[in-house]
């Protein structure tokens, strides 16, 4: 079962206004309307949408910080099951959060961009902007060492000319005439009453009647922006870093959002990375492998020599500790493990054949050229 604490990534001890502002964010990122088609998302926007109705009301608190989740859900639920009176329809909390607000039975993507919202209440208040995500593709030696970059992008930011107004200079909203501010307009037909979106000014409760030249009253214009980020050692592809405040403008003076950076670790020539550790694969030579000897592995921090036993196999595999990536919380770094190779020519001079020659009669390998080990394995498994 899920924390609903974790779920709208706040505190235990989060006020009331701080929950608010939480579940404000999560359902915004995880709405429908934002991502469609995607039910992981769905699934996410049920779960704060939840999480939210509980924590939001004090006697329901009260009994998920006494019992947990399990209070709440599933058929064995506690005494949260009766207080909560089964969960509400998410969309149903959506609304009536948005109401009054930026109007919750419009397009998510409407609220963002100018508070055009659907059948809720007038949404001039500040409204968070959208976060950001791009992806920064580094190398292995970035990933391991740590970087910083720079990264630029595009995002909405403030109009200069109208500082988010909307509105010409010297000039300002004014309150919609036709719904009183309300963003919303009641029609009567028969015994039913419908609730409609305002069609004077789209659900907004103001209108403006000079727009701002420069962003043709939407308050934001699109800017190329950079901003530096520093990758700490040992980031991995799907590593995803958070910089705060530099996301899109808000609407109506709201702050903005975040940008999400998505590491990439592109691939190696000589490495092959699995958590923190790598791998390799080292061919030696046929007279190194059965004299033994020494030979010069790569490392990301420079060179380092391996020593080979006499007779080692092909297929073998060294691990040189504390060469790998470092761990990304601090302590130490993983191992390389270097897997060798026999490296059999394929060229050879007559002097070269000439005492390879007298080296296989020497040591009968042209009579018996499989190991002594695997031939007995041969002999029984054809005897049987």
């Amino acid at each position: 079962m899920d924390d609903y604490y974790q779920l709208l990534e706040i505190a235990k001890n989060a006020s009331a206004e701080e929950i608010k502002k939480a579940y404000r964010k999560q359902a915004m990122k995880w709405h429908p309307d934002r991502n469609q088609g995607n039910k992981e998302a769905e699934e996410k926007f049920k779960k704060v949408s939840h999480a939210y109705e509980v924590l939001s009301d004090p006697q329901k608190r009260a009994v998920y910080d006494q019992h947990g989740p399990a209070a709440f859900e599933g058929p064995n639920a506690g005494p949260g099951a009766s207080a909560a009176g089964g969960f509400r329809d998410p969309m149903d909390i959506f609304q009536q959060f948005f109401s009054g607000m930026q109007g919750g039975g419009g397009s998510i993507f409407e609220s963002f961009f100018g508070g055009r919202g659907g059948d809720g209440g007038a949404s001039t208040g500040p409204q968070e902007g959208e976060d950001i995500g791009v992806e920064l593709r580094i190398s292995l030696e970035e990933a391991a060492a740590g970087v910083e970059r720079k990264i630029p992008y595009q995002r909405y930011a403030n109009c200069p000319e109208c500082h988010g107004t909307g509105a010409e200079k010297n000039t300002s909203r004014k309150k919609c005439t036709t719904c009183k501010g309300k963003g919303q307009v009641v029609r009567s037909s028969g015994f039913f009453s419908i609730r409609q979106p305002c069609p004077q000014c789209g659900g907004a409760g103001e209108i403006i009647e000079n727009p701002c030249k420069r962003c043709k009253g939407n308050g934001r214009v699109p800017e190329e922006h950079t901003v530096s980020v520093k990758i700490p050692p040992g980031v991995d592809t799907g590593s995803r870093l958070r910089s705060v405040g530099n996301g899109h403008a808000g609407a109506n003076g709201g702050p903005n959002g975040d940008l999400y950076v998505s590491i990439r670790v592109l691939e190696h020539d000589l490495f092959d990375r699995q958590d923190d550790d790598l791998f390799c694969t080292v061919p030696i030579k046929f007279s190194i492998a059965a004299l033994g000897g020494t030979v010069e592995v790569a490392t990301l921090n420079g060179r380092a020599a391996l020593k080979i036993p006499p007779g080692t196999q092909s297929g073998t595999t060294f691990r040189l500790r504390e060469k790998g990536v470092p761990h990304i919380r601090g302590g130490g770094s993983g191992d390389l493990l270097v897997r060798i190779e026999i490296d059999v020519p394929k060229k050879l001079t007559e002097e070269q054949r000439a005492k390879l020659e007298d080296f296989a009669r020497a040591s009968g390998d042209s009579t018996n050229p499989v190991s002594e080990s695997w031939a007995e394995k041969f002999r029984r498994f054809f005897k049987n």
